[in-house]
């Protein structure tokens, strides 16, 4: 049986640095993430990367490694579940110029048999990258919490 791979495309009125700096830098992502925020030391190939929910007992809600980093246009991060260090995947962020925007491209895959990451990222991502969107392009996000509440 093929593995699933997600791919999510977005527009984005922004620069390929905004967008970069929006997904590596932990005061932006906590913006349009619904609190959660994303940190790493250096963002560099082999260095930790985790995404942090300070406001929740257990505050690690992923971590991986980062597999390939080239700055303004692909970022590759192993995403990992700390609750079952087995549930693996890979993240690839393709940020690419397009006339006075930015084409953002999330592949989500790598998936191993029966992963339960897949519930939540078919869900979560679309959210999570029109929050970006919006936060970018207007200084707003959506509300996270209630929007998944639906």
């Amino acid at each position: 049986m093929e593995k699933p791979e997600f791919v999510y495309v977005t527009y984005i009125h922004s620069t390929a640095q905004k967008v970069w700096e929006a997904l590596t830098t932990p005061g932006i992502t906590r913006n349009y993430w619904g609190g959660i925020y994303n940190k790493s030391d250096d963002w560099a190939k082999g260095s930790r990367w985790e995404h942090i929910n300070e406001k929740d007992s257990e505050p690690l809600y992923i971590f991986g490694e980062v597999l390939e980093s080239s700055p303004y246009t692909r970022l590759v991060l192993s995403w990992i579940d700390p609750d079952d260090t087995t549930d693996k995947s890979v993240v690839t962020y393709e940020l690419e110029p397009f006339d006075d925007m930015v084409r953002l491209k999330v592949i989500h895959g790598n998936f191993k048999d029966g992963a339960r990451m897949i519930n939540s990222i078919t869900k979560g991502w679309p959210i999570v990258l029109s929050s970006l969107k919006s936060y970018l392009e207007t200084g707003k996000p959506i509300d996270l919490w209630k929007a998944n509440k639906k």
